[in-house]
């Protein structure tokens, strides 16, 4: 049986400079109406690197949301008609300084599909040569290395926090185990 809801009608509540809240109403499979409240966002990508030393430069910044601070990969938002990869070549440079002779796909991921229309595409970057970061203006953070086996003890006993970052620290040291 395949579960679908059609939209009956949508109002735009919120429309800021990087997402937009609508609230839908559907009808369901049984005929009846619900709402649903969904945020649209143009979505981004995040990047693992590995520096042919087997060294991988992560991110430590404040996220407001939480008032604290995160330790991820790097990442950004995809400008309306980006390609992902495009956008990964671009924030990896911005925030680490980092240009990779070779990108490796990931996936994607759906962060939270109950309530956000936005899709991640997860990248792995290797053969890393450094360069100079060059951050947005309202961006402040550090960058900081571990290496793939801290990164995935740091995943399993709950240092690491951030959805797109657990994903990607795992799925590349799978992807690096299986290369061999």
């Amino acid at each position: 049986m395949a579960f679908f809801e059609k939209t009956l009608a949508s109002e735009v509540k919120y429309e800021g400079s990087i997402l937009r809240v609508r609230r839908d109403t559907v009808e369901l499979q049984n005929g009846d109406t619900a709402f649903r409240e969904v945020v649209d966002h143009t979505g981004g990508v995040g990047i693992i690197g590995v520096t042919p030393d087997g060294r991988v430069p992560m991110v430590r910044q404040f996220r407001y949301p939480f008032m604290a601070e995160t330790l991820e990969v790097p990442a950004g938002k995809l400008e309306r008609g980006e390609e992902p990869l495009q956008c990964a070549v671009r924030e990896l440079s911005e925030e680490t300084g980092y240009t990779a002779g070779r990108f490796v796909s990931l996936g994607s991921l759906l962060p939270s599909p109950g309530y956000c229309a936005e899709t991640l595409y997860l990248y792995l970057a290797l053969d890393l040569t450094p360069g100079r970061a060059h951050l947005d203006e309202d961006e402040f953070l550090n960058v900081e290395y571990y290496t793939l086996p801290q990164l995935h003890d740091m995943a399993m006993s709950g240092a690491l926090t951030d959805a797109k970052t657990v994903l990607a620290v795992l799925k590349a040291e799978i992807y690096l185990r299986d290369e061999k």
